[in-house]
């Protein structure tokens, strides 16, 4: 049933799955995503000593629309207490395209699934992630004390820009979240955004309807 063996995947209709459960196996995948549609294969690299898998897996869909509804509805739902992160393997290119913002000063109230689900208002949202420590946000214009912080990365600068617009300096939580785009890897000065990068990234095929500018964006989560 499961792939026993990593073979030529369709990517357009394959999901990659990560943030999973040491518990999770092959077979649950399985059991879980096909509820979305027909699957041809499901594959979990593991350790080839201890035969534990490393976190992430790939599911691959017999229709490529299967795997995009799997996105839609499987994402951020939680498996052994544990929020999945469920992205189209065809889609991970667009990270590269540097859509992605920084979001400071987030209560620890904010967690993941909050984060995606505020943030993809804007847009379609291909990860959101939460971190905490001591003074690692100041890089990106925290105050260096100990905070939340996350990172969401969109697969078009319009989204991107969107959110920005109507986000930054607006309540989530009740805290006051500072949103611009994050510093690129290697550089604690050279932010993501520049026209430089904008003008020759993809647009997004679609743009939500309902995210319009918001002057007063107070968003409680009780």
């Amino acid at each position: 049933m499961c792939a026993a063996v990593q073979h030529q995947r369709n990517q357009e209709a394959t999901c990659h799955v990560s943030n999973l459960d040491s518990r999770v196996s092959e077979d649950l995948l399985w059991e879980l995503f096909v509820q979305c549609g027909p699957i041809s294969s499901v594959f979990m690299p593991k350790d080839k000593v201890t035969g534990t898998h490393y976190g992430y897996g790939f599911v691959e869909f017999k229709q490529a629309s299967d795997a995009a509804y799997a996105h839609k509805i499987m994402n951020m739902v939680k498996l052994f207490s544990a929020p999945m992160r469920v992205s189209r393997s065809s889609m991970d290119r667009s990270v590269e395209i540097g859509a992605n913002l920084f979001v400071g000063n987030l209560d620890l109230m904010v967690n993941e699934k909050l984060l995606y689900d505020t943030f993809s208002t804007f847009g379609t949202v291909l990860r959101a992630t939460v971190r905490k420590g001591e003074g690692v946000g100041s890089a990106n214009g925290g105050s260096g004390a100990a905070t939340q912080f996350g990172f969401i990365s969109y697969d078009s600068f319009e989204a991107s820009d969107l959110a920005i617009q109507c986000m930054n300096g607006q309540f989530l939580c009740n805290r006051q979240v500072r949103v611009q785009y994050a510093l690129k890897k290697g550089s604690k000065t050279e932010r993501h955004g520049a026209e430089s990068e904008t003008a020759h990234a993809p647009s997004a095929t679609t743009t939500p309807s309902t995210a319009t500018p918001a002057p007063q964006i107070a968003i409680a989560h009780q």
